[in-house]
């Protein structure tokens, strides 16, 4: 009984990786083939690529994108519970309100701890 849900296994991890290489092995047969020296070369909107290609960013940037995602996903959360209000009842507007509690907090959180201001150091 065991044997057959490990051969089903098996069976998906033998397909899953047999068919990407399939794919790339074909398409590696049929794309064209022309290398040139400028197609190695970095292209920036038509510049020439001048200094270094690493460099470091503010962690900042970061912070400021994470807040972005969570805050627009819990947004995202917001959308089907205020179309079906009237549907769900006392119980359901007491679960958002802590819900937006909750974000309340987190954004204070964050606005306490400075995260929030952009400094160009």
């Amino acid at each position: 009984m065991y044997t057959n849900n490990y051969v089903i296994v098996a069976i998906f991890l033998g397909l899953g990786i047999f068919l990407p290489v399939v794919a790339l092995t074909i398409g590696k047969w049929l794309r064209p083939s022309k290398p040139v020296v400028e197609k190695y070369t970095t292209y920036e909107s038509g510049n020439e690529p001048v200094g270094e290609g690493q460099i470091r960013f503010n962690i900042r940037y970061y912070l400021f994108a994470l807040m972005f995602v969570i805050f627009d996903v819990e947004t995202v959360f917001l959308y089907p519970w205020a179309v079906a209000f009237n549907q769900l009842g006392l119980f359901a507007l007491v679960e958002m309100c802590i819900f937006v509690a909750l974000l309340a907090i987190g954004l204070i959180y964050a606005w306490k701890k400075k995260v929030l201001q952009w400094t160009s150091v």
